[in-house]
Formats: C-alpha cells, structure tokens, sequence
C-alpha cells in the first residue's frame, strides 16, 4: 500500500503528514479486535497506536503484545474510569498532526486513508466514515440505515473511524460523565473552533457489534444506557433513530429465534 500525503493549508499553517497515530479503546475486547487491527495496519499509515485498556482479563492485551512485537509501536495506557476518561488520555498521547479513532469491533474498508484525504481542506476539522452493521443484508434496510445514520452523526458524532486534526482537540476537557456522547462532545469541540465534522459514505467500516446486542435485553440495555447516562437534549434529537434501532434489534431478535 503506498500512502498519500495529508496536504492542506490549515488556518494557521500548511499541514503535511505520512503518518498517523492510532487510539483505539479496548476493555475485554479480543472477540474482533485481529481483524479490526489487521485493517488498521492495511489501511492506515500507523505511526503510533495508542491503546487504552480497561483492565482486560481476555486475551486482548495478548493480541495487542503480538502486534507489537511484529510493528514495534504499540503503546498500552490503563484506564479505570469510562469512554470519556479513556479517550482524553489517548488525546494526549498523540503527537502527529492528525490522528485516528477506531472501535476494537469494526473492520476499516479498503484503502480507507486516502479515500478520506479526498474530503481534506483548509476547513475540515473532522472525518467521519459512516458505520454498517455486518448483519444488514438487504439493500432497502441498508439505504434506510445509511439514511440515518448520516442523521445521526449530524447530531452526536461519532468515533467509529474517526480522523481527527489533533491542535483542535488537544486542550480539550471531555466532561467525566460522559460514558455515552463523549463522541458529540468531541465534534461539538471541533466544531466550535470554526471547522467542519465531515460525514463520508466513503471511506466506510463494517461494525461487528456484539451477539448480546441482538437479544431484547441487550437492545432494552443500549436504550437504558443511552437514556441514564446520555445528554437530554440530544435523547430529544434522536428519538426517531431509536426507534429505528429498536425495530432493527427487534427484528433481528425474532430472526435468530425463527432459525433455532
């Protein structure tokens, strides 16, 4: 893979980069997380990845050992606290110019660094590639969710794969509360500085969310944390994405319960 080169002309300066840093969070996350670091390494021209750990008791820390014995630039921050916590100590950790969040469950889309440099300019703070469940099969469900998904980034943001321009966020104090919609915090931040979130339909990754989120405790559980633990003003925004997750999750429920 050769890697292009982030060229902008930022406000304060012209930016150039071949590589960036990685913050990837993890707390008992081995189910996906080789595939999701293969494509990270395939796709991403990684000059540092910065993994923080909740104190996994899986094999995760054993995965992220055998990529740093092959890549030799992995480093490993403990974290007690929640995504917010753990996300303002990745921030700090970086030292490129851009950098990149990922979720341990998602595989990144081919070439996905040189397809988000297209949507670079001197105004873009923020590159979001939009998230697809692995379980969307048909092609009306998938234009629906790709539909709302957008929406719904419009409104909270998201980390899924995230390349972010790193001076924007580097004083930033993510609120300690914030278990759920640390990432809209985080847009509104950049957004706030005068420069742009930008959602993409490419590049993309594939969401491998986990089985228990496909049960009806597991789907009244997303609701109940998004409910107790989220920002009310954006619960009232997103209430029709909800509902459309609920009856994804109800009817992906009463699929596997119709092939048992």
């Amino acid at each position: 893979m050769r890697w292009g080169v982030i060229t902008t002309m930022a406000k304060k300066g012209a930016y150039a980069t071949g590589s960036v840093d990685v913050v990837l969070l993890t707390k008992n996350s081995d189910r996906r997380l080789k595939e999701c670091i293969n494509s990270v390494y395939r796709n991403i021209p990684v000059k540092k990845m910065i993994v923080v750990d909740g104190y996994s008791t899986d094999k995760t820390l054993d995965i992220m050992n055998e990529f740093n014995e092959k890549y030799h630039n992995v480093t490993i921050i403990f974290d007690k606290g929640n995504r917010a916590t753990a996300r303002q100590k990745g921030i700090a950790a970086v030292t490129t110019e851009w950098f990149f969040f990922v979720d341990s469950d998602v595989v990144l889309c081919d070439d996905w660094f040189n397809k988000a440099q297209k949507h670079i300019n001197a105004d873009v703070g923020l590159v979001w590639g939009t998230e697809i469940w692995s379980t969307i099969g048909s092609s009306s469900t998938m234009k629906l969710f790709l539909l709302i998904t957008r929406k719904i980034f419009e409104v909270r943001g998201g980390t899924h794969d995230t390349l972010i321009r790193t001076n924007l966020v580097k004083d930033i104090d993510i609120p300690k509360k914030l278990h759920v919609y640390e990432d809209a915090y985080i847009k509104d931040w950049v957004e706030k500085k005068g420069y742009i979130a930008v959602p993409c339909y490419s590049p993309f990754c594939i969401h491998y969310r986990p089985p228990n989120v496909w049960t009806w405790r597991g789907s009244i559980g997303l609701m109940a944390e998004a409910f107790t633990l989220g920002d009310e003003r954006l619960i009232g925004k997103l209430l029709a994405a909800y509902a459309f997750y609920t009856g994804y999750a109800i009817y992906q429920v009463a699929l596997q319960s119709g092939n048992h």
